[in-house]
């Protein structure tokens, strides 16, 4: 079993958060009216791109009726339309919708993970629970050997990456810690023995932002180009 099947693997049977995994088996055994006829994952959900990726985008965690129904990062449900859409316009998808793991969407130099692998209630992992799955986001980093720009796709995305940087090169810590906001930029040091990345904040596309404008189209649209130019320069 290569490195990339074993993350998966562990990832998908880790038992290290109760209520994570208490909650998300209940959503699935529960379900929601639309999707009461499917069948919900139910389990902690696996990264989804390119194992070569020059880019890594990092959420905060599977939608309870979205990744933890479908069993892909932002697969089936509002905040995925927006990401994948985007991924799409700025060349790193295949297709700019996300409904199944069948539906054939592939990423080109582009991988998307999360700061948390289990849904959580309300959208709100714990400190303890964060810290539980950081090992996850460890491994993928040091698995992505030309890794040139991480996107955090909201502020627990963006301190999850700086606490990554901090465990793995703690000699390249940054003072003051650079401040998320949305199109944010700060060069880090993800592991001591790679070259530096950008770091690029972003809005999280969830509907709380994108239905009130505080995300638009365009300012995603935006970061993603820029993590293009970045990533291929």
């Amino acid at each position: 079993m290569n490195a990339w099947s074993a993350l998966d693997r562990d990832v998908v049977a880790c038992e290290r958060c109760p209520r994570l995994r208490a909650h998300c088996l209940e959503i699935a055994r529960v379900k929601r009216r639309a999707f009461r006829d499917e069948t919900y994952w139910g389990r902690p959900v696996p990264s989804f791109g390119d194992r070569r990726a020059h880019i890594l985008l990092v959420g905060l965690a599977p939608a309870a009726h979205g990744a933890n129904r479908t069993g892909r990062m932002f697969t089936g449900d509002d905040s995925g339309n927006w990401l994948y859409a985007a991924l799409h316009r700025a060349g790193l998808a295949n297709r700019p919708v996300s409904t199944s793991v069948d539906d054939g969407l592939e990423l080109t130099g582009a991988r998307i993970t999360a700061s948390c692998r289990c849904a959580p209630p309300d959208n709100k992992p714990t400190p303890d629970e964060l810290a539980a799955c950081a090992p996850f986001l460890d491994r993928e980093i040091a698995q992505l050997d030309d890794l040139r720009v991480v996107v955090a796709l909201g502020k627990i995305a963006w301190d999850a990456v700086l606490r990554a940087a901090a465990r793995n090169a703690p000699n390249s810590v940054l003072r003051p810690r650079p401040a998320f906001g949305h199109g944010a930029q700060a060069r880090i040091d993800l592991r001591e023995d790679a070259p530096s990345v950008t770091l690029l904040g972003s809005y999280h596309p969830s509907r709380q932002n994108t239905n009130t404008g505080k995300l638009t189209r365009p300012m995603l649209d935006r970061v993603m180009k820029k993590a293009v130019a970045l990533a291929t320069r």
